[in-house]
């Protein structure tokens, strides 16, 4: 055993690594298991690359370091990140990823490395990575708003583009299919999400990988033939002008008060299916200024920032909104579909941000 651990750890090996480190000043940080190159370099150019540009590397003698790796794959073509898989020991765990520019690069990466012999006589294995980037969150509790969420996952991991809500198994919660930028983001964030919820909010949530398939987005179900029976209708607290009759909730209080969510869901129980009564929507721009014009806090300021568009073609927005008789500015995210103009989607994004601050006022 102990001849197998100096032939995986060869000091000759360690020694060379740590020569060509200095001799080309690249520089590798260790984290959560891997030891990575980039992400980007210091001498990176052009855009973060997108989709199809990683390769996955396998059969790595476990004495082969980045000083032999990375040259061999940066020759095919420009090198965003090259991550090595690591075990405590200071072993390689015999895989690593390499990410490229553009699909191109990736391509020729493995028609020309696949298979390829190093010193040791071992064979490189390189194919494409399928870069799993979306994970499955259940067992949420059935009270739960994406935008609610979509700011949860902001604090707790970082490369979130997009959030879709569903309905649990058998009624049991709430589940969510939540999209990162890229694989790393996504395994990154697998560490850590299911102690955190629990540590915040005493939720035992459950955790796994999404298949790639996009995820379908809440819709208006389509009409059928068969009129459904009439269900009791939904509202919160901040749309409803009036007191509802009687109120129905299911609530996590913790969840809520450590978000700064919006009030409960509740909706009106009413004493027959034809006593339903619709409430018309609220401006949650208006209503926000109405608020602050009240407890004499002056009009609003929204400072909105178009960021990018997600996989799933909602556009996200950063905002900054300071309100003359508070200290603090209120700053997060908000999501929005694409409108017919560009004052229609910002003017969606300034409703969906004046929610937000309605939320975080509500529960101050």
């Amino acid at each position: 055993m102990e001849e197998r651990s100096n032939q995986v750890l060869n000091p000759e090996r360690l020694k060379a690594l740590e020569m060509w480190l200095q001799e080309t000043d690249v520089k590798l940080t260790q984290v959560n298991g891997q030891r990575k190159y980039g992400g980007p370099p210091d001498d990176w150019l052009g855009a973060p690359p997108g989709p199809g540009c990683e390769v996955f590397i396998s059969q790595i003698p476990r004495d082969v370091f980045e000083d032999q790796l990375i040259p061999l794959f940066r020759a095919v073509g420009p090198l965003w990140e090259f991550r090595l898989m690591m075990n405590f020991s200071g072993q390689n765990r015999g895989f690593a990823y390499a990410k490229y520019d553009s699909p191109v690069s990736a391509a020729a990466a493995i028609r020309s490395l696949h298979g390829r012999a190093l010193e040791t006589g071992a064979r490189l294995s390189v194919r494409r990575s399928t870069e799993k980037r979306q994970l499955c969150i259940g067992e949420l509790p059935t009270s739960t708003r994406r935008e609610q969420l979509l700011q949860v996952l902001l604090d707790f991991s970082e490369g979130v583009e997009g959030v879709s809500l569903r309905a649990g198994p058998r009624e049991q919660g709430m589940s969510a299919v939540v999209v990162y930028a890229s694989h790393h983001a996504a395994s990154m964030a697998k560490k850590v999400l299911i102690e955190a919820f629990k540590k915040r909010f005493g939720l035992a949530i459950t955790l796994k990988w999404q298949s790639s398939s996009r995820p379908k987005h809440e819709e208006p179900p389509r009409p059928s033939k068969t009129p459904p029976s009439p269900k009791p209708p939904r509202c919160s607290l901040l749309d409803s002008p009036r007191p509802p009759l009687r109120l129905a909730q299911r609530q996590l209080p913790a969840f809520s008060r450590a978000v700064r969510a919006p009030p409960p869901m509740v909706h009106t129980v009413p004493e027959s299916p034809r006593e339903v009564t619709m409430v018309p929507p609220v401006d949650a721009a208006a209503l926000l200024q109405g608020v602050c014009e009240v407890y004499g806090q002056g009009k609003p300021l929204y400072d909105l920032q178009y960021r990018h568009m997600g996989p799933d073609g909602f556009l996200c927005f950063s905002y900054r909104v300071y309100v003359p008789g508070l200290a603090t500015p209120f700053t997060g995210m908000v999501q929005t579909l694409p409108g017919p103009t560009p004052g229609a989607i910002q003017e969606e994004a300034r409703r969906a941000t004046a929610q937000q601050v309605l939320s975080a006022l509500y529960r101050a």
